[in-house]
């Protein structure tokens, strides 16, 4: 090579599962078959302290600008920021104060620029297949927000099979409200919705293929362009519904039949063994006081929570053997040796118990009973709509606390591993199980690093952007760092009306009732993974200290509390609280698909004035 040749930039490939719990991969300690995934741990860095928010699309939100998600515009899941009681076991949160706040919109606002922007300008060819939830019109999508090629899940969740049951509209049937942004598989491509799915389709599969095809088309122009790629594959598997192939369920026949408490156990047992948690770890105890005992339940309402999970499995099976599809083509064509290639997941396990929410019982149990079948045999297939609930999600989240959606570890802690560039970690490293601090936020900046490309702080294209608040890894897996962050770093997490901050090895963290105390409670992580000892009343001066830091994160970010505890440093004013009119496309509605401009609300643009409390 010439001293005038450049050498080669790396190709990225980013790999987002939905709602995987910590345990739920095979080299984080899981039954569950994943060799694809667990070959690529191999060869890289398995993270057992890293961390991303509490709900999908902050996550989201956070990966793709380097930045909090209250700043990119997805202070809280907007379905729930929308209508108050959607995350609410008690259905009395309101999110009225939240609505219409900067950083509250919905998708991704213009104070952020986005990682493919960022690579799409440096010269890297950019695609995406899989879900985005940070914008459902046209204006708000992934092909204007930097990606060349994109097939885009735009809601939070659907069924997998993009199965919908016809509803009698002549008997007065709708869609039930927790349902209408589950309803319908909402899709685009290059920023055209699509108007019908392929024959066949399965979520996990079509978002493999779609991506294998893109790349087999960016291998095809690379004679005329030599362009690097930016490769983001965000599955919607295994969020809910539950469902799968029946080749992958069949393999997971009988695993789980000795119930959640056995299978949490064994967790435990093998994070032990693989060095990820310590030998004398304390667990959190199991919380779910919405459903019954293990040992409670009849043989059928076994048999049936067993089979949910045995689908959940097979779900996760699935991503495993997509990510081998895309993974094995880039070995195929000669690029896997230059390619960062991550997976993770976007929070902790999904524990809600639905069936014990106001908003699901009034109208929701109902229509699952006469549009779905739920039988036994049925479960997991396309005309199935089904959840696991709080105990599975604990055997997957354990130690931790609770899942997602709590600012607890349970909800937050989630597993991360990645694969770098040949030649570019230690060889003695790869496989390695490494306990350093990091979030979601950490991965803008590194990739940024590796592309040789700076961010565009305090200007892009004429408009004033933030920088990225996450840290590159780089220095550290170069080893010319010895961490990523600071060992007195501090991070703040809100959702839902659940909050947090830690500095090092403490953490403070507010949970309303009836899952939390409803006061800031003290933990020191090192000593109490599980979130077990509350220490605030042996440490008052430490608690008060943390208290101030997350009042700090409150400023810098832009949280609205929820809670007095939590601050009133700014309020909304009354006319920007209207329920249910955040949503800018209600596609669910009928006729929207058909003629969608006639459908995007004209969302009221209130003027929006703050004032301190």
């Amino acid at each position: 090579m010439s001293s005038s040749t450049k050498p080669k930039r790396p190709n990225f490939l980013v790999i987002l599962a939905d709602d995987l719990g910590f345990s739920d991969i095979g080299c984080f300690g899981s039954e569950i078959n994943t060799p694809n995934i667990d070959k690529l741990a191999k060869s890289g860095l398995r993270f057992t302290d890293f961390h991303a928010a509490a709900a999908c699309s902050p996550s989201r939100a956070m990966l793709l600008t380097g930045t909090d998600h209250h700043i990119a515009g997805l202070g809280n899941l907007i379905e729930w920021t929308n209508i108050s009681g959607q995350n609410d076991p008690s259905g009395s949160m309101s999110t009225a104060p939240q609505r219409g706040m900067p950083g509250y919109e919905g998708y991704l606002n213009e104070r952020v620029v986005t990682l493919p922007e960022v690579l799409r300008d440096g010269g890297y060819a950019t695609m995406m297949a899989g879900k985005w939830h940070l914008g459902l019109t046209p204006e708000r999508g992934p092909q204007n927000r930097g990606f060349e090629k994109s097939f885009a899940h735009l809601p939070a969740c659907s069924n997998h099979y993009g199965f919908e049951p016809q509803l009698e509209k002549e008997k007065g049937d709708q869609i039930p409200e927790f349902m209408t942004m589950s309803y319908i598989a909402l899709h685009s491509e290059d920023g055209a919705y699509v108007k019908k799915l392929p024959e066949g389709w399965y979520s996990s599969d079509g978002y493999g293929d779609k991506l294998r095809t893109y790349l087999s088309e960016w291998k095809a122009e690379q004679e005329s362009s030599a362009r690097p790629f930016f490769a983001y594959l965000p599955f919607t598997a295994p969020h809910w519904p539950l469902q799968a192939p029946q080749e992958y369920i069949k393999k997971y026949k009988g695993v789980y039949d000795a119930g959640p408490d056995a299978l949490r156990l064994a967790r435990l047992q093998r994070l032990k063994e693989l060095g990820m948690i310590p030998h004398d770890v304390e667990p959190h105890p199991v919380v779910a006081d919405e459903t019954r005992p293990w040992a409670d339940l009849s043989a059928t309402e076994q048999a049936a929570s067993a089979r949910a999970m045995e689908v959940f499995a097979a779900m996760v099976e699935c991503i495993d053997a997509n990510v081998g599809k895309v993974v094995d083509y880039l070995a195929e064509i000669g690029e896997l040796d230059n390619t960062f290639v991550t997976f993770m997941s976007d929070n902790g396990a999904e524990g809600a118990a639905y069936e014990a929410y106001p908003i699901v019982q009034s109208t929701g149990l109902a229509h699952l009973r006469k549009y779905y079948d739920n039988s036994l045999g049925n479960l997991g297939n396309g005309d199935s709509f089904i959840w696991y609930g709080p105990r599975w999600a604990q055997a997957a989240t354990a130690p931790s606390r609770l899942y997602k959606a709590y600012t607890t570890e349970g909800g937050v802690r989630v597993p991360f591993l990645a694969k770098w560039p040949e030649g570019m970690l230690g060889r003695e490293r790869g496989g390695g199980v490494e306990g350093q601090f990091a979030t979601i936020m950490d991965l803008a900046p590194t990739i940024l690093e590796m592309a040789g490309l700076e961010h565009p702080a305090p200007r892009y294209k004429g408009r004033e952007v933030v920088e990225m608040r996450g840290r590159s890894m780089q220095p550290f897996v170069t080893g010319a760092a010895p961490r990523i962050h600071p060992e007195d770093f501090v991070q703040g997490w809100e959702t839902c009306g659940r909050a947090a901050c830690r500095k090092g090895d403490w953490k403070i963290v507010f949970i309303p009732k009836p899952k939390g105390t409803e006061k800031w409670q003290l933990y020191n992580l090192k000593k109490d993974p599980g979130e077990v000892h509350d220490l605030a009343d042996q440490e008052p001066e430490r608690l008060e200290k943390l208290k101030a830091l997350w009042d700090q994160y409150v400023i810098e970010t832009g949280v609205v509390p929820l809670a007095p505890e939590l601050g009133k440093w700014m309020q909304a004013m009354e006319e920007q609280m209207v329920e249910n009119a955040w949503i800018e496309y209600e596609y669910w509605k009928d006729g929207a698909r058909d003629e969608p401009e006639k459908f995007f609300k004209d969302i009221p643009r209130f003027q929006r004035v703050v004032k301190p409390m």
